[in-house]
């Protein structure tokens, strides 16, 4: 399976924004963005102001979302061109279809602190969409579906510490920690998406 092997403080360095890739550190102290806020190689240090011609602020753009979601080039351009025989705005609809990812879904409702964590928990099978197990973190859910942690695995270490919690999450899903189940309850709106995103820069590339 291809994944992204980069460092993940050396991604958020290369973006200039923190990407959440490494779950509470990314709110600590301990974060390279605050710690060493400076683009990683040997001219991150330089104190040259780095600029960007209208192609390469879209590029940075489209990296970003990527490595915030975990995803690699070739499914992110297939979003995009799902997201565009779509009725409505191609990158609402593009950012979405990213949200409705069931490893997003999870990480979300607060399961996993960071995505990549929450693809694996689904990788290992421990996630039920309507009471079937399912191990594929690009999976789109749909409103309505139930998504729960496997019943003979709420008793792990990670999930029983989830229980009575109380954690905020976008409007369009529901979880109740006591049960650790949870519910799409609504497609996500671009509102929902609190992430700095400049959608239109990333159409605007792939429309070149």
């Amino acid at each position: 399976m291809a994944r992204t092997i980069e460092p993940d403080c050396r991604q958020c360095r290369r973006e200039g924004c923190k990407l959440f890739l490494k779950g509470e550190r990314c709110t600590t102290k301990k974060c390279a963005m605050e710690r060493r806020p400076v683009i990683p190689g040997q001219h991150g240090n330089s104190r040259r102001r780095v600029t960007f011609s209208e192609y390469g602020s879209q590029l940075r753009e489209k990296q970003k979302v990527k490595r915030m979601y975990g995803v690699l080039e070739k499914q992110f351009r297939a979003y995009y061109e799902e997201a565009e025989r779509m009725k409505g705005v191609t990158g609402e609809n593009m950012l979405s279809l990213i949200e409705r990812r069931l490893d997003n879904v999870v990480y979300r409702m607060g399961i996993g602190a960071s995505r990549s964590q929450c693809r694996q928990i689904v990788n290992h099978g421990h996630i039920t969409v309507n009471g079937k197990r399912v191990n594929i973190p690009s999976y789109q859910v749909k409103v309505g579906d139930v998504i729960a942690i496997k019943e003979n695995k709420q008793d792990l270490e990670g999930f029983k510490a989830l229980k009575g919690m109380k954690i905020v999450m976008p409007k369009w899903l529901e979880f109740d920690t006591n049960a650790l189940t949870g519910k799409i309850v609504a497609l996500p709106a671009r509102d929902d998406i609190d992430a700095d995103i400049k959608e239109q820069l990333i159409i605007e590339l792939y429309s070149r």
